[in-house]
């Protein structure tokens, strides 16, 4: 158990779909001590680049945390994220295949997360899904 904040940040994504049938996804970042929501990302395409852009913008604001837990997913087993590990020296601890709750904050989060806006609203494009995600994160934070 983290006893401070930026001890252990939690990654995962969610995804979910447009009024057209077109699907998107959302990298979710918390940090495990606080429960804030660091980062809400979305977008049709998120790669283990584009997930180290965003690591990078966060800890250029609030300082790098001790570790990162993640599943172990394609775009946060690639190149970039083992690469920028490296760089930073920031442990990134991997959880169990098919162990969600091995990733519990997260998870928790992230049926908040689903529930009071995925499941309630109908996105129409990517600008609108930003815009109401963005507000859903700040009134949850």
């Amino acid at each position: 158990m983290p006893e401070k904040p930026n001890e252990r940040w939690s990654l995962d994504f969610v995804s979910d779909a447009f009024t057209d049938g077109r699907r998107f996804r959302v990298l979710a970042i918390v940090d495990d001590f606080s429960r804030e929501c660091l980062a809400l990302v979305a977008d049709t395409s998120l790669s283990g680049l584009r997930a180290t852009r965003e690591l990078t913008s966060i800890t250029a604001r609030r300082g790098r945390p001790k570790t990162i837990v993640s599943d172990n997913g394609t775009e946060l087993t690639s190149m970039a994220v083992l690469r920028w590990c490296q760089e930073t020296r920031i442990d990134w601890h991997y959880i169990a295949p098919g162990k969600p709750m091995q990733n519990a904050f997260v998870e928790s989060f992230n049926g908040s997360f689903r529930d009071e806006l995925l499941n309630e609203t109908l996105f129409s494009s990517l600008a609108e899904a930003r815009e109401k995600i963005t507000a859903w994160k700040e009134d949850y934070n």
